[in-house]
C-alpha cells in the first residue's frame, strides 16, 4: 500500500487525540494488520461454531428463583413415582374402525411397542388397561399417556418419528401433544422464523435500504460485512459460554437481529461521516481520523448506552431473558469494536473506491445538510410550542391503551395449525373434550394426610371444588408414607386463559384458605400456576429494571454531554416512545385492531417477557439515535455557541441517516413480526413501531421543539458537577463566545455549560 502523503501524516500527530481517534489512526495506518487480526478471529469463530454450537444451547426455560408452583413441583417429584406424571398424550383415531376392532388394537399395540423401546421414555400408558381405560365415548379414539425421563429433549424426537410412522397407517390419524412436543414446536418454529424472517426477508430488505442510502454498491456492502462478521463472532462466543452455563436457543435469534441492526447502524454513521469529510476535501487518513473523533466517538458512547440499557435484563431471574441480554450485549460490544477498528482499516484500503459502482439517481453526491430535513426542522422551530404540544398529545394518545395491558404466556393455541402439538390438541379435544394436555392444577397437601384435621380439610376442599363451575373432575393421590397428598383439579379452558386463571386464584385465595386455614402449608402447582407465577415474577421486576436502566442511562448521558437537562429530556422522550409502543402493542394484539390486516394474531395476553424485553431493547436503540443526534448538535454548538442553529444543523445532517438506520432495524424486526410465533410477532411489531415513532415524531419533531423551547437551558450543568471533563472532537474549535441574545439568557439563568 502506498505510504501516506505529507498531509495524511500531519493528521497522525495531533496535539490532542481521543481514544477513538487513536484507534482510527492505527487502523488507517496499518490496515492489513487490523484486517488480518479480524480474519483470524473470524476463522477461529467459524471453527468454534462448528464444534460447539450443537451442545451450546437449550430449549429449557426457567426462573432462577423459587415460586409456589416450582416448590409444589419439587415436592411432587420427590414424593410420587415418575410414572404418575403425564408429559405427552398420543391420540389414535379412526373414523372407520372402533377401538375394539383388531386392526385398531394392532396399531395401538405397535405404537406402544415402538415408543417403549425409546430409552428416554419412562412409561407408556395402555388405553386398554382395565384400571385406567382411555377410550373415547364414541369408541373411535384411544389415548396413550407418556412419561419421559431426563433426556426428554432428544427423546421426544424419536417419539415424534414413531407417531408419524403410525399416522401413515391407512384409515388412522395419530397425533401427539404435551409439554415436550410444545417445546419442540417452539424450537422448530423459532429456527424457521429466523431463516425465513431474518435471513430471507430482513437481510435482503436491509441491503436494499443501504443501497438507497449510499447509492453505491461497495458502500452498501461494507455495513453488511461488519454486521455478518459481528454475528459470527458473537455466536461463537455464545457457543463457548453455553458449555459452562445454560443458554437459551433464542439467543441466536437475538444475536442475528441485533447484529444486523447495530452492525449496519454503526457502519452507516461512520461511513457517511467519512464520505462527508472526503467530500469536504480532507485527505484520506485525516478524514478517517476525524471520523474516528466524531462518529467513532458517537459509536463508542452509543454502544456503551446500548449495553447499559440491556444490563437491566440481567437482573430479571429468567434464563431466556438473561440469554437474550447476554447475546445482545456481546453482539453490541463486538459490533462496536468492529466499527471502531475493522471499518477504518477497510476504508483505508478502499479509499474513494468505497463509492464504486454508483447507481443512477440515488448515487449522486449529497450535501452534508439535507435540504428536505433543513426545511422540515425549520418549520418545527418556527412554532416549537405548537409542535411540542401536538407531538406530546399524539404520543400520549398512542400510549393510552397501555392501561389495559394483560400479560401471560402463549399456549399451544397460539401455534399455527401445522404445528404437531396444535394438531394433537385439536385431536385431544375432539376425542376427549375438556381434557387438557398440559395437566390440571396440582394442590399439594403436606403433613399427616390421614389425621382427622387434614382429612376433614381435604374433604371440605374437594366438596367446594365439586360445587364450583370453574373446575372439572378432581382426583386424589396419597404418598406411600401418608405425608403428602395431591389433589389434581381440572381447570376449565386453556391453561393461560382468563377462566383457568380465575380458577387458580380462587383455589389459592379462597377455597384452600377456607378449607385449611390461612397459615396452612398447601401449595398449588401445575401449568396454569407456573404461567401465573412467571408473569408475577416478571411484572415484579419490570419497575426495578425501569429504574435501573433510566438511572444508569441518565448518568451516562450527563457524563457524555455535560448536561442534566439533555439527559433528563432524553430519558423522558425515550419513555414516551416506549409507552407508545406498549399502547399500540395492546391495541393490535389484545384488541385486534388491524391485526388481520397486518397478518398478526389476536390473543388474550401479551407475552409476559415482552414488555420488559421491549423496554430494554427499545430504550437501548432509542439511545443509539439520541446519542448520534446530540453528538452532532453538540459538535456544532461547540463551534458556534448557537443552540437553534446547532439543532437545525444536527437534524439536517443526521435526518436521512437516522431515518435510514431506523428503517433498516424496522425491516430486520419485521422479519420477526412476519413469523409464526406470536411472541416474535409481538417483539418484532413492538420494536418496529417504536422505531418508526422514534425516528420520525420524536427525533424530527419533539426533540427540535423541546430543545428550541429550552434554549441555553439544554446545556445546564450544576456547579457541583463541574468536575465532569469536556469531551472535545478533533478539529473542532473551542466554543465561541455566546451571541448577545444567548448572553442575556445566560445572565438570567443558573450556570450553563456549553
Amino acid at each position: 500500500m502506498p505510504a501516506p502523503n505529507r498531509d495524511d501524516r500531519s493528521a497522525m500527530r495531533p496535539a490532542q487525540s481521543s481514544f477513538t481517534q487513536r484507534l482510527a489512526r492505527t487502523a488507517a495506518v496499518r490496515p492489513w494488520r487490523v484486517v488480518s487480526v479480524w480474519l483470524l478471529i473470524l476463522a477461529a469463530s467459524i471453527i468454534a461454531i462448528g464444534s460447539l454450537v450443537g451442545s451450546a444451547f437449550t430449549s429449557d426455560a426457567s426462573l432462577t428463583i423459587s415460586t409456589e408452583s416450582a416448590t409444589a413441583q419439587r415436592m411432587i417429584d420427590a414424593n410420587f413415582p415418575e410414572s404418575d406424571r403425564v408429559d405427552e398424550s398420543v391420540i389414535v383415531y379412526s373414523a372407520e374402525y372402533t377401538a375394539d376392532d383388531p386392526r385398531f388394537k394392532a396399531v395401538v399395540a405397535g405404537l406402544i411397542d415402538s415408543i417403549a423401546r425409546n430409552p428416554a421414555v419412562v412409561s407408556v400408558g395402555n388405553p386398554y388397561d382395565p384400571g385406567a381405560p382411555a377410550l373415547s365415548e364414541d369408541a373411535h379414539g384411544a389415548m396413550l399417556t407418556l412419561t419421559l425421563g431426563e433426556d426428554a429433549e432428544s427423546g421426544i424426537e424419536a417419539v415424534l418419528r414413531d407417531v408419524a410412522a403410525a399416522d401413515a397407517a391407512p384409515g388412522f390419524e395419530v397425533d401427539i401433544t404435551g409439554a415436550n412436543t410444545v417445546d419442540h414446536d417452539f424450537a422448530e418454529l423459532s429456527a424457521s422464523d429466523l431463516t425465513n424472517g431474518e435471513l430471507k426477508f430482513g437481510l435482503p430488505a436491509a441491503m436494499i435500504v443501504l443501497i438507497l442510502v449510499f447509492g453505491a454498491l461497495v458502500a452498501a456492502f461494507l455495513p453488511m460485512t461488519i454486521a455478518i462478521g459481528s454475528i459470527i463472532v458473537t455466536v461463537a462466543i455464545s457457543s463457548v459460554l453455553g458449555q459452562f452455563t445454560s443458554v437459551s436457543f433464542f439467543i441466536v435469534n437475538m444475536i442475528t437481529a441485533m447484529g444486523l441492526a447495530l452492525g449496519i447502524d454503526y457502519s452507516l454513521f461512520v461511513l457517511s461521516r467519512y464520505r462527508e469529510e472526503r467530500l469536504a476535501g480532507r485527505p484520506k487518513i485525516e478524514a478517517i481520523v476525524v471520523t474516528g473523533g466524531t462518529s467513532g466517538k458517537a459509536v463508542l458512547f452509543s454502544g456503551t448506552s446500548f449495553v447499559v440499557a440491556l444490563l437491566g435484563l440481567l437482573l430479571v431471574p429468567d434464563t431466556i431473558l438473561r440469554s437474550l441480554a447476554i447475546g445482545a450485549i456481546i453482539v453490541g460490544l463486538v459490533t462496536m469494536a468492529a466499527a471502531l477498528t475493522l471499518l477504518p482499516a477497510l476504508l483505508s484500503l478502499l479509499g474513494d473506491r468505497v463509492n464504486a459502482v454508483r447507481l443512477p439517481v440515488v448515487g449522486r453526491d449529497r450535501p452534508a445538510e439535507s435540504p428536505f430535513w433543513t426545511r422540515a426542522v425549520s418549520a418545527v422551530i418556527r412554532r416549537p410550542a405548537v409542535a411540542l404540544t401536538a407531538g406530546g398529545l399524539i404520543l400520549l394518545a398512542a400510549a393510552s391503551p397501555l392501561l389495559g395491558l394483560r400479560t401471560g404466556t402463549s399456549g399451544v393455541e397460539s401455534l399455527p395449525d401445522s404445528a404437531v402439538s396444535k394438531s394433537g390438541a385439536v385431536a385431544l379435544e375432539r376425542s376427549f373434550p375438556g381434557l387438557l394436555a398440559t395437566g390440571p392444577a396440582e394442590v399439594v397437601v403436606s403433613g399427616d394426610v390421614f389425621s382427622a384435621a387434614n382429612a376433614a380439610a381435604v374433604a371440605r376442599l374437594k366438596e367446594s371444588i365439586s360445587a364450583d363451575a370453574d373446575f372439572g373432575p378432581l382426583e386424589q393421590r396419597t404418598s406411600a408414607d401418608g405425608q403428602f397428598a395431591i389433589i389434581s383439579v381440572q381447570l376449565i379452558g386453556d391453561p393461560d386463559h382468563a377462566q383457568a386463571r380465575r380458577g387458580l386464584h380462587k383455589l389459592r385465595d379462597e377455597l384452600i384458605p377456607a378449607a385449611f386455614g390461612r397459615d396452612a402449608a398447601v401449595l398449588v402447582g401445575g401449568q396454569t400456576a407456573e404461567n401465573v407465577d412467571y408473569s408475577d415474577v416478571i411484572n415484579h421486576w419490570l419497575p426495578i429494571v425501569l429504574v435501573f436502566v433510566l438511572g444508569l442511562s441518565a448518568l451516562l448521558l450527563t457524563l457524555v454531554f455535560r448536561s442534566v437537562v439533555l439527559s433528563a429530556t432524553a430519558v423522558i422522550l425515550n419513555l414516551l416512545s416506549v409507552g407508545a409502543a406498549y399502547g399500540l402493542l395492546v391495541l393490535v394484539f389484545q384488541h385486534g385492531f388491524g391485526a388481520g390486516l397486518l397478518g398478526l394474531q389476536q390473543v388474550e395476553r401479551v407475552e409476559a417477557w415482552v414488555p420488559v424485553f421491549l423496554f430494554s431493547v427499545l430504550f437501548a436503540l432509542s439511545m443509539d439515535y439520541h446519542v448520534f443526534l446530540l453528538s452532532r448538535i453538540k459538535e456544532r454548538y461547540a463551534q458556534t455557541g448557537d443552540t437553534t442553529g446547532a439543532v437545525v444543523h444536527g437534524i439536517a445532517a443526521t435526518g436521512r441517516l437516522i431515518t435510514g438506520a431506523a428503517l433498516i432495524i424496522v425491516v430486520v424486526f419485521a422479519g420477526f413480526a412476519s413469523g409464526q410465533l406470536v411472541m416474535f410477532q409481538q417483539m418484532g411489531f413492538g420494536v418496529g413501531v417504536a422505531l418508526v415513532v422514534d425516528a420520525s415524531l420524536i427525533r424530527m419533531v419533539v426533540v427540535p421543539a423541546v430543545m428550541t423551547v429550552l434554549g441555553r437551558w439544554n446545556w445546564y450543568l450544576p456547579s457541583w458537577l463541574g468536575w465532569i471533563p469536556e469531551l472535545h472532537v478533533e478539529g473542532d474549535p473551542r466554543p465561541t463566545p455566546a451571541t448577545p441574545a444567548d448572553s442575556t439568557a445566560a445572565a438570567a439563568s443558573p450556570q450553563l455549560v456549553g
